[in-house]
């Protein structure tokens, strides 16, 4: 085995680590019982201290490369970031995770779509073909019934709110690919390191979400306390640097292809956590939106796109399981997901007859 293959390895090992991480999010979302802005808020808290620690550690912090432009168009991302994270929280309790994971993973064609709407990119009609393939895909996915306009719509909201995460995850993209990466030439170090963009963005969040945040609704969660800080240290310390550890290693046809073990595994994880799994009609659609994802990704200027991203910033995003019932009142903690009724789970768990 050549050093090449080994190194590429290593990364194939880190990334899918990461992704693996990534698709326990939304049971760490859950189980902390605490509601959206909450658990948003205390993620970039505890995520600022475990990413802030890790960069001081490694001497990041001499020669950051910000420059005030970047440092705004990093700050601007973390906007879109935090905000992006509220709303894939919400359409957890609104729709399911397995669900709302799916429809999140739309993120590519808002890049591509948003570059050419903002930036006059050329769009192909290759890409503009892939892209309603995977929102036929969407539609099969979110299984829309009449039975879902009823009780307020909820399930629509849902919908709606993974999509919209997904919008301003493609705008948090294009905005930092502003900021050049950290490159190494002749001795003289340029741009700045993705731990630190990753860093300043989860800093924004703290004073950002905390006029939101309903600290009363906070009291008296004991050990869910756990799960709060596991979504800041675990998932956005460890991951994030296992993912950049990773990127730095891997193509980016092989990121691409590693990076859907995150909603294969959180799909998993609804279905052996809470008993949640969408339905053949739904699970049809998954496929459409994979395959068109993986073209229009590693296709032309789509490509650069995504790996300057997946440099950057640590989606996500995450995603897990889940399936929740219509938000409570922000005022006090969400309800467990084991406590929703048959008709709440995922799609799949209903026979097509009772949602006609």
């Amino acid at each position: 085995m050549t050093s090449a293959t080994a190194v590429e390895n290593k990364g194939a090992v880190q990334l899918t680590a990461a992704m693996m991480l990534s698709g326990t999010l939304g049971v760490f979302v859950v189980e902390s019982g605490a509601p959206p802005f909450d658990v948003v808020f205390f993620r970039v808290l505890f995520g600022a201290l475990a990413l802030g620690g890790y960069a001081l550690a490694r001497g990041y912090f001499r020669g950051h490369g910000f420059t005030p432009r970047t440092l705004g168009l990093a700050a601007l991302g973390g906007v879109f970031i935090v905000f992006n994270w509220v709303l894939l929280f919400q359409s957890y309790e609104n729709t399911s995770i397995s669900v709302a994971t799916v429809v999140y993973h739309t993120q590519p064609f808002y890049v591509v779509l948003l570059g050419a709407l903002l930036f006059r990119e050329r769009l192909t009609a290759a890409k503009a073909g892939w892209i309603a393939l995977a929102f036929v895909g969407l539609v099969l996915v979110a299984g829309v019934s009449p039975a879902d306009f009823a009780h307020g719509g909820a399930y629509l909201t849902g919908v709606g709110q993974a999509l919209l995460a997904a919008l301003l995850y493609g705008l948090s993209t294009l905005v930092t690919m502003g900021v050049p990466p950290r490159v190494e030439q002749r001795g003289s170090v340029t741009g700045v390191r993705p731990h630190l963009v990753a860093l300043v963005q989860v800093v924004v969040g703290i004073p950002l979400l905390l006029p939101f945040a309903d600290f009363g609704a906070m009291r008296g969660t004991g050990a869910d306390w756990g799960w709060l800080i596991g979504l800041g240290v675990v998932h956005t310390g460890l991951m994030y640097v296992l993912m950049y550890a990773a990127y730095a290693k891997l193509p980016t046809a092989k990121i691409a292809v590693l990076a859907f073990t995150y909603p294969a595994v959180a799909m998993v994880m609804d279905w052996a956590v809470y008993g949640h799994h969408i339905g053949l009609v739904q699970a049809l659609g998954v496929p459409l939106i994979v395959t068109a994802s993986l073209k229009v990704t590693l296709s032309g200027k789509t490509e650069s796109a995504r790996s300057v991203m997946a440099r950057r910033i640590a989606e996500n995003a995450s995603l897990t399981p889940a399936d929740r019932t219509p938000r409570t009142p922000v005022a006090g903690p969400a309800p467990r997901t084991a406590a929703h009724e048959p008709e709440a789970a995922s799609r799949p768990a209903r026979r097509a007859a009772s949602t006609a």
